[in-house]
């Protein structure tokens, strides 16, 4: 998969609306909220053109039993896939389109933990502009290496993790 880092595309809210419509309807009374994240979700941020999407669910034991739904809009069910009480699905063999993130409302720290990176980062410009140019210089430095890409953002994205936590829990104090 090549690794490729565009501009802000202003359809990438637009296109999270018309797919939490389709998640809506497959989860119905068993979904509980459903949120935007990761840098699709950040204006002005330079990113990776795959939307993310984090529905919050009353049981996460239920969810793969939606599996076959999930299939028919395209997308691949891939369980917890490294992160405990999680259900991920990816949309797009060749070209990732989607990712979807399921939590259980009950797993607030990976909740939160989205949420505060997403609002922190909507908050703060210059941060994004620094994230912006460290993916963009990634892509061009790995193109053909989404680990080496990953790696490369490692420490920038658990130090940005740690300030928006701090900043996220002293606005909601």
């Amino acid at each position: 998969m090549k690794v490729e880092v565009v501009e802000y595309n202003r359809e990438w809210p637009v296109l999270f609306m018309e797919e939490a419509e389709e998640i809506k309807r497959i989860l119905g009374e068993e979904l509980i909220d459903i949120y935007h994240i990761g840098s699709t979700a950040v204006e002005n941020l330079r990113a990776k053109p795959i939307i993310d999407i984090m529905p919050v669910v009353r049981d996460i034991t239920k969810i793969d039993a939606y599996n076959k739904e999930f299939e028919a809009l395209g997308y691949e069910p891939k369980g917890e896939l490294g992160i405990t009480g999680r259900r991920f699905f990816r949309k797009g063999s060749e070209v990732r389109t989607h990712h979807i993130h399921i939590f259980e409302k009950s797993n607030s720290k990976e909740i939160r933990r989205h949420l505060a990176v997403r609002d922190y980062l909507r908050a703060h410009p210059n941060e994004v502009l620094e994230y912006g140019q460290l993916e963009s210089k990634l892509a061009v430095l790995y193109p053909a290496d989404i680990e080496a890409y990953c790696d490369g953002k490692d420490a920038f994205v658990k130090e940005l993790e740690r300030k928006a936590l701090n900043w996220y829990e002293e606005l909601n104090q």
